[in-house]
């Protein structure tokens, strides 16, 4: 690492800053977005149904000198969330800290430092606040670390966004895929129904939350699933725990081809079907686990997100006035539907099958990417595992020199 030199972040960058601090003047008809922290996710600016706008004068009064050289961060409430700024018609809030990258150090790197534990655990180090965390412009900019040759740099953000970009491409094929699923049903059960299709209560057909953690449960140790993890996709995240350290909604047992309906917020992300779970898995009580006895569960879950179900779901759920609204399951069982020829259902749960079984593929491929991906991040950063040039053929990691061709290998062989 002798070429590496050691940097602060303020000789490197042309201005480190952050958002109005205060509320801008909202209007429903703006055409510019007010962003903060936590519209920041995963290198993009994430635009949530509750993100407010402005007029572009309002935004052009409290303009901030962003360019395709500026990278977001997060830095009041939720610390560390990241966003490439790409000319979005946005306005930011105090939360959202901007930071213009000089033209000889490459944006992309950066981004993947600032990625790293190492600087994420720096900003929870300098934060201040005990309840908010807030981290300080000042520490920002103070920041210290090592920083490879423009060469250098540039392969390492090739390396790591070949991974991004691969794993990008199969949420967008896993989006299209659930699409046309949707799609379909809208087409054949909602569209074109037809009125002589006889009438049936969905609770006929259905048990919810069959199974639930006893005494006699097994597992000392689960993994879990709240229906917070979705916020980040549909998917989630599980969270490992010892049973008796689990969370008190860590109630709701789940099988293959169970349906996970989130009763919390029901206009918002589930989970969907499950496939082949963990023997482990225990999900929220924030879930309805729906187990289908005499129907299709991809006829369920799509009769039950079809945006018009959706909506009237939302408004018989208890408490809809407030900011948390919930369903019980009696709800869902009381739902009444069309029954439509089983040739017709038969034919639309072999494509949805097909479908899921291609999204599955696809995410397992997501996993092992994203595995890699973590791997490599903390390696490259540190100098552990080198990269020399972008058209070169070595990795040199501690102990041997490591062609790159081995790393392609290893993505080519997880992207199937």
């Amino acid at each position: 690492m002798s070429e590496w030199k050691e940097v602060v972040l303020e000789d490197i960058t042309s201005r480190i800053g952050d958002g109005l601090h205060g509320t801008p003047k909202y209007d429903t008809n703006g055409d510019y977005f007010f962003i903060n922290g936590n519209n920041l996710k995963d290198g993009k600016i994430l635009i949530k149904p509750d993100t407010k706008k402005v007029t572009k004068e309002e935004a052009i009064k409290h303009e901030r000198p962003l360019s395709d050289r500026t990278i977001l961060l997060s830095i009041n409430g939720t610390i560390g969330n990241l966003a490439f700024y790409n000319y979005e018609k946005c306005m930011l809030g105090k939360s959202a800290c901007y930071i213009n990258i000089n033209e000889d150090v490459s944006v992309p790197f950066m981004y993947y430092h600032f990625l790293s534990e190492e600087f994420q655990l720096y900003i929870e180090m300098i934060a201040t606040g005990t309840t908010i965390p807030n981290v300080p412009l000042k520490g920002i900019r103070q920041y210290t670390f090592n920083l490879p040759s423009t060469p250098e740099q540039n392969a390492i953000a090739e390396v790591l966004s070949s991974l991004d970009d691969k794993i990008d491409l199969l949420h967008r094929q896993n989006q299209t895929l659930e699409q046309m699923a949707e799609t379909l049903f809208r087409q054949w059960f909602v569209e074109e129904a037809d009125e002589g299709w006889d009438k049936g209560v969905l609770g006929d057909y259905i048990f919810t939350n069959k199974n639930s953690v006893r005494k006699d449960y097994p597992n000392l140790e689960i993994e879990y699933l709240d229906t917070g993890s979705l916020t980040t996709g549909r998917w989630g995240n599980f969270q490992p725990f010892l049973l008796s350290e689990a969370p008190s909604r860590a109630k709701r047992l789940v099988k293959h081809n169970d349906i996970l309906y989130s009763t919390v917020r029901p206009n918002q992300l589930h989970y969907g079907i499950v496939r082949n779970p963990i023997e482990n898995l225990v999900v929220s009580t924030g879930f309805c686990v729906i187990t289908c006895h005499s129907l299709s569960p991809y006829f369920v879950y799509y009769y039950l997100t079809d945006k018009g179900m959706t909506e009237y779901l939302h408004s018989i759920a208890e408490g809809s006035t407030s900011a948390y609204p919930s369903l019980k399951p009696s709800d869902i069982e009381a739902l009444e539907f069309s029954i439509a020829p089983s040739d017709v259902l038969e034919k639309f749960d072999r494509f949805v099958d097909d479908a899921w079984k291609r999204i599955e593929s696809n995410q397992t491929q997501i996993r092992t990417l994203t595995a890699l991906r973590v791997t490599l991040l903390p390696k490259l950063m540190s100098g552990e595992v080198r990269v020399q040039s972008q058209r070169d053929a070595t990795f040199v990691g501690n102990n041997s020199t490591t062609n790159p061709s081995s790393v392609g290998a290893a993505q080519k062989e997880t992207h199937g």
